[in-house]
């Protein structure tokens, strides 16, 4: 019989994936507590060791010998009680640990079913996964009983469970996938340095080699793109740009806004914006659907990016012209400096305040003030002037649509 609680303990601690030594420890507390009931004593004296090897049982009550199998039915049905809590609290324990150290790593589960609209993932026999619909990909469907890979995004103890939180939808869950389709990027040799993604739509990553044998997006793409297509097969057809990274803040905006071609970049590094000025025909590629283009772009490169056309960058630079000749302190060669800081609007002017005129341009502290206080004026100037153009647009929709109203009650009345 001791030899079958030692099988019995081993069995469990794989099963479990719990520490041999915890559950013997479990096993002789659960006895204590067992023998304390028995004789109505909380504070009683009792003393139980077993034998790691040949599972012997040795007890003792107040120093005297201790026969635990003859305590009857009630203190081993006790004993079972507080067996059963430390072996769940021991594995409860055992699984926290085990995940909270994959934190970030993808993971491979089975699909055993929908909670309201969270999937439940079965990671292991022991182990379930949440992956609430916020963290799945929108437009992918799944069925029960279906492997599926994802991102461990959380993990957390509550009440007697851990909740694993998995994640489809998280930029890191794209940076864990080309590690695992790209082995320069798992040894070092290639480096992500920046990702932004809109899950389920398009991702951009920038990428850069440390060795320069190697080119770092043709390793991404992969022979025939084998590779990226692996990935974007697993993202249910997701879209993703791959650039080359620069240090160059030009260079790195003008890569990431592919596949529209940049004519002309203006860096206002004061308000951190990036103006890029793209031909008519640019216009929609560069802004993309729905506006994701830029917005991918912005985030890749850490920019506040404005899509400009010729004509529109040109009206922004005449008026700030206007305006700083409309300052009689000021000169020409104040229209190149500040196209130089960045500054290409008058609402640009505003935004940026005088110390920045001041301080890099080295212009006097009375001139930038009264070229802050005339931009002031202009911007609220031009704000009405729109405001009046898209009340006068409104009313003139509004009569179109009453006039043919009008005219069929006229032929009518004939």
């Amino acid at each position: 019989m001791n030899q079958e609680l030692v099988r019995i303990v081993d069995n469990l601690a794989r099963d479990k994936n719990v520490d041999r030594e915890a559950i013997f420890t479990d096993l002789e507390e659960a006895m204590i507590s067992a023998s304390k009931k028995h004789f109505g004593d909380p504070n009683a004296d009792i003393v139980v060791n077993i034998d790691r090897t040949n599972g012997t049982i040795a007890a003792f009550y107040n120093g005297e010998p201790l026969d635990i199998s003859k305590l009857g039915r009630i203190p081993a049905q006790t004993a079972k009680q507080v067996m059963i809590q430390r072996i769940r609290a021991d594995e409860r324990n055992s699984i926290y640990s085990e995940f909270i150290e994959r934190k970030g790593q993808i993971v491979s589960g089975t699909i055993v079913r929908y909670e309201g609209g969270a999937l439940i993932i079965s990671l292991n026999h022991r182990t379930e996964g949440y992956m609430p619909r916020s963290e799945q990909i929108a437009g992918q469907s799944h069925r029960t009983g279906e492997r599926l890979r994802c991102m461990i995004l959380d993990v957390k103890e509550a009440g007697s469970q851990v909740k694993i939180v998995l994640s489809r939808t998280h930029p890191e869950f794209i940076r864990r996938l080309f590690e695992q389709e790209v082995p320069e990027i798992a040894e070092g040799i290639i480096e992500i340095r920046a990702l932004a993604r809109e899950a389920g739509y398009r991702t951009k990553i920038a990428v850069t080699s440390n060795d320069e044998k190697i080119d770092p997006v043709g390793a991404c793409v992969g022979v025939r793109g084998s590779r990226i297509k692996n990935i974007v097969d697993e993202l249910g057809g997701e879209k993703i740009d791959i650039v080359r990274w620069n240090e160059s803040s030009q260079v790195l905006i003008t890569s990431a806004l592919m596949p529209a071609k940049v004519s002309e970049i203006a860096l206002c590094f004061e308000l951190g914006r990036a103006t890029v000025v793209v031909e008519e025909d640019q216009l929609s590629l560069a802004i993309g659907k729905h506006g994701q283009n830029v917005r991918l772009a912005a985030r890749l490169t850490g920019w506040d990016i404005d899509i400009l056309t010729p004509d529109e960058y040109n009206q922004g630079v005449e008026q700030l012209a206007d305006l700083v000749k409309s300052v009689p302190e000021a000169d020409d060669a104040m229209v190149d400096q500040l196209l130089a800081l960045g500054v290409i609007s008058i609402l640009d002017l505003e935004d940026i305040g005088k110390e920045p005129l001041v301080e890099e341009l080295g212009i006097e502290a009375g001139i930038a003030e009264k070229l802050i206080e005339a931009a002031i004026e202009k911007a609220k100037q031009l704000a009405a002037e729109k405001k009046q153009k898209q009340a006068e647009s409104v009313l003139n929709k509004e009569k179109e649509q009453e006039t043919p109203a009008q005219e069929i009650e006229d032929g009518q009345q004939e």
